[in-house]
């Protein structure tokens, strides 16, 4: 429909390159990375980049076309499914409340592996108890060495003896 239109007459895409550039530019700069940095991380991820190139991606008139592997590096770096990189922003976050999103986001994903490594290191101990029950008191002393402090120690020690921490 004609009035369905903007006044340029173009009709706006869901998925477009210009907003994959708009979104290269917005995740660099929540992560507070140079344009150096990103031509960087990109390259390493084995698309070879330079820091012209993502300007002239950001801000070039006429704006660097983007080829698909050059997505596909994106969306890599940024840790981003193509698809999202590919939509428009969403609205109503300003740069700092994106910031503070990705460090949440990175700060849950850290935890979340690092209390799956505790689970998984308190079962194999738990595991070596049952098959050596004489070594459950010396486990906890060196857990009480290690950690320096008798309340943590118990914690983990209990953790052991339930055999698993969650």
């Amino acid at each position: 429909m004609a009035g369905d239109r903007p006044e340029g007459g173009e009709v706006p895409l869901l998925y477009s390159e210009g907003n994959v550039a708009a979104r290269v530019a917005l995740e660099r700069e929540v992560r507070g990375w140079s344009t150096t940095e990103l031509a960087e991380r990109v390259t390493r991820a084995g698309v070879k980049m330079n820091q012209t190139a993502v300007w002239r991606i950001e801000n070039g008139t006429p704006r660097r076309r983007i080829n698909l592997d050059e997505a596909l590096a994106f969306a890599r770096v940024f840790e981003l499914p193509l698809e999202e990189l590919m939509s428009p922003p969403l609205e109503g976050l300003d740069i700092d409340s994106r910031r503070l999103v990705q460090e949440a986001v990175e700060a849950f994903y850290e935890a979340r592996d690092a209390r799956d490594r505790l689970h998984h290191a308190v079962v194999a101990i738990a595991d070596h108890v049952k098959a050596h029950p004489d070594s459950s008191r010396a486990i906890h002393e060196q857990c009480l060495r290690l950690m320096g402090d008798e309340r943590d120690a118990r914690t983990l020690t209990s953790d052991i003896e339930d055999g698993g921490h969650y």
